[in-house]
Parts: C-alpha cells; sequence; structure tokens
C-alpha cells in the first residue's frame, strides 16, 4: 500500500476527496475509481477508529430494535448485498476478508431474558425478519460449547459475520492492486480545514491543501471541519463509546464456537463471534460517558456474561482489550446526503457520510454505493446492491431531518 501513500500532498488536485478511512470512506473509495473518477483519501491512521474496534456482525434481525423502522430496510439490503460486495472485494485485492456465513445464535440466561428476546422475536418477525425459536437442547446440539443452563435460544439464519480489520486491510490492498490505481492517493494526515474559496478541497495539518470536486466527510466524530456550517447536521451525532476484548484459545485447541452467539444475561447484551485462526470477539459496552479509555467494570461485566452463555470462556487468553467511540444519532440511522447552506440550497460538491453506530460495518455495501451515486449523479453506482432504492436510502438518511434546515 505504500506505492500509494502521500505524506505532502502539495496541492494535489482530483475529481474526489475522501476524508475519513474507515469501512465507509474505503468502500465509497473503492467503488469510485472503477467510474474513471481521481481520487484521494485522508486519514492519519486509516482503518484506525471505530472500525478497528468493529465485531463485524452482518446481523439484520438480531441487531433490530425497537422504534427503528426507518434503519430495517437499509439492514436487509446492506445484507443482502454482502455477498456480492465481498466477492468482488477479495477479487480486486486477492485478500480473504474473514467472511463468514455461519448462522447466529441469541441466547437467554434466565427466564425473564427469555420472555424479552420471544417478545423481540414477535417484533422481527412482524418487520420480515427470519428468526427460529429452539430448545436448550437443539442450541446446544449445534455449539457444544454452550452452557446446559440457558433459559432459551433462537437462530437468526441471515445474520453472518466479516473481520472489520481484514476488510480494512482488503479495501486497501484493492485500492493498491486496481488497474486505476495511478488515480488514487493516500494521504495520512489530519484535515483541519474545508476550503471555500476557488472550488472545494481541504487544507492539512502541515499546511497543505486537497483540491477536489467532490468532497465526502466520511470523518465518523471527527466533525470539526462543519462547526462554522449554519445549523450543521453533524451536531446531531454524539459519541457511545463500546469496550470490546479479544480472546484467543491456546494453540491446537478444538474450537470453542463455529457460530456467533449473542445473548442477553440479566437484561444486558453480550456477544461472541469466532474467527477462523481462533479469536473470539466479545463485546461489547454502549457507554454514552466521559470516560474515553477502556472501563474496568465493562471488561469485568463483558468476561462475566460471557463465561455465562458460554462456560469455557474462562479457559481463553485475553490479547486485546479496547475502546472505541461510536458515532451516534438520535434515532441510530446514519447521515447520509449533501450538505446546505442555511437557506436549504445545497453546497455543491460536498457530502456528508457518518453516523454508521453499531451498524457502520453492515451498511457499508449500501451507504457506500449510495455515497458513490451522489458523485457521479448516476443512480446505476447502486448496481451490486440488487433492489435497493438510491431516493429511499437517502430519504431515510438525510442529514437534515433533525434540523430546520431540512
Amino acid at each position: 500500500m505504500r506505492a500509494l501513500e502521500l505524506s505532502h500532498p502539495d496541492a494535489h488536485d482530483c475529481d474526489v476527496a475522501i476524508v475519513g478511512a474507515g469501512v465507509i470512506g474505503l468502500s465509497t473509495a473503492w467503488r469510485l475509481p472503477k467510474r474513471g473518477l481521481s481520487i484521494t483519501i485522508i486519514d492519519p491512521d486509516p482503518g484506525g477508529a471505530a472500525s478497528r474496534a468493529a465485531a463485524g456482525m452482518i446481523a439484520p434481525a438480531s441487531e433490530v430494535r425497537y422504534q427503528q423502522h426507518a434503519l430495517y430496510p437499509l439492514m436487509r439490503e446492506a445484507a443482502a448485498a454482502y455477498p456480492d460486495f465481498v466477492a468482488g472485494v477479495e477479487a480486486a485485492s486477492g485478500h480473504d476478508l474473514g467472511y463468514r456465513r455461519t448462522e447466529t445464535l441469541v441466547c437467554a440466561s434466565s427466564a425473564a431474558d427469555r420472555q424479552e428476546l420471544v417478545e423481540l422475536r414477535e417484533h422481527q418477525i412482524a418487520h420480515g425478519m427470519d428468526v427460529d425459536a429452539l430448545t436448550v437442547r437443539e442450541a446446544r446440539a449445534l455449539e457444544p460449547g454452550l452452557s446446559p443452563r440457558l433459559a432459551g435460544a433462537f437462530r437468526a439464519m441471515g445474520d453472518h459475520q466479516i473481520d472489520p480489520r481484514r476488510l480494512v486491510a482488503g479495501l486497501l490492498a484493492a485500492l493498491a492492486a486496481s488497474e486505476h490505481r495511478e488515480h488514487v492517493r493516500v494521504v495520512r494526515q489530519t484535515a483541519v480545514r474545508l476550503l471555500t474559496e476557488s472550488g472545494g478541497g481541504v487544507e492539512l495539518a502541515d499546511g497543505s491543501r486537497v483540491t477536489a470536486g467532490h468532497m465526502i466527510l466520511a470523518t465518523g466524530l471527527a466533525a470539526d471541519l462543519l462547526a462554522d456550517r449554519p445549523e450543521s447536521p453533524a451536531a446531531a451525532l454524539r459519541p457511545v463509546h463500546g469496550d470490546i476484548l479479544r480472546a484467543r484459545l491456546p494453540e491446537g485447541s478444538a474450537p470453542l464456537i463455529e457460530r456467533t452467539i449473542r445473548g442477553v444475561v440479566n437484561g444486558q447484551p453480550v456477544y461472541l463471534v469466532p474467527r477462523s485462526d481462533g479469536e473470539i470477539v466479545i463485546g461489547a459496552t454502549s457507554r454514552e460517558d466521559d470516560l474515553t479509555g477502556v472501563s474496568a467494570g465493562g471488561v469485568y461485566r463483558l468476561l462475566r456474561d460471557a463465561q455465562a452463555l458460554v462456560p469455557a470462556v474462562c479457559d481463553l487468553e485475553l490479547v486485546e482489550v479496547m475502546a472505541r467511540a461510536r458515532p451516534g444519532t438520535p434515532d441510530d440511522v446514519p447521515l447520509l446526503g449533501r450538505l446546505r447552506e442555511g437557506d436549504g440550497a445545497e453546497v455543491p460538491g460536498l457530502i456528508l457520510a457518518t453516523g454508521g453506530f453499531r451498524h457502520g460495518v453492515l451498511l457499508a455495501p449500501l451507504l457506500s454505493a449510495a455515497a458513490a451515486a451522489l458523485v457521479t449523479g448516476d443512480a446505476t453506482g447502486m448496481w451490486d446492491t440488487p433492489g435497493a432504492d438510491l431516493a429511499g436510502v437517502l430519504r431515510a438518511t438525510d442529514p437534515y431531518r433533525f434540523t430546520t434546515t431540512g
């Protein structure tokens, strides 16, 4: 990837500058050179923010929450697009992205937890989700590592997983290997100011500039670039901190679990996501507090609750403890669309793509296709998301739905 990287772009001109190299920014960048556009990606640490911590569950059913009706169709459409999205990135990069199509088991630790999941299943089914009820015996036949003390279990056949770290590496490799790679640059710097004079672009921390006909701000919570804009939609973002753990089986051990295990333990959610290399991701807390580092109480709860579902968790080697802030919105639906002036007029070439919260990895195929279509002005940019409705996506994700400018 080093061949693509610049430390001092020195007024590098391009068709599209993408600020933020998380999964959404990189997925969008991967699509645009195919349309003949030159791309500059600006990020001091590509893939190092929320994307690095993400567990990567492609879970349109088990991620359902009440009163999020605008989100459900986006989740279904994105999940349906994932196989083709993964196949395209793997073919372009030669990387295995760790995409696994094994179903997800959702387990209840107590009778009260089971009742909560029974009621949630009714809601999921009412909105077109495929969730089956299992006995504990049936669940343990699929995953013998589950606790025999569980109160119940459910199976979400369409809920899969991907390794976000492999996805980021694969997208960067695909950009480097692309036949259009001479039109792609990665600038490892921080963008500090939007340029409004003589076209669009950004000023970087070292004083250099990147000018571009189109700007996509996929900056997560780093919304300082919009601080001076009237009724900035980024003001709706809030940091939701999450603690997440990575553990590993002893060398030579048989797999502890084959499927993603989600559960409710005394009313609290927890999940275990197995990787093909023996790693198990355990997560995640959801904290809206001032603690930006790892929460000791959060780590304790995750290990305790994961062990309630899968007792042998206590035999794992804990190899990583991490916390990241995810960009949340009031309704948990992302912000994707063109930015506007105070009078409602669109700012030419300026697009916001952020607010993925828990769903950024899941929604990546859909949101990146929609962002690319905004740049090209051609809805056929949604070509690899069968059945997706660009207008519907943009209505649901309108950045100004919380402001009077909208």
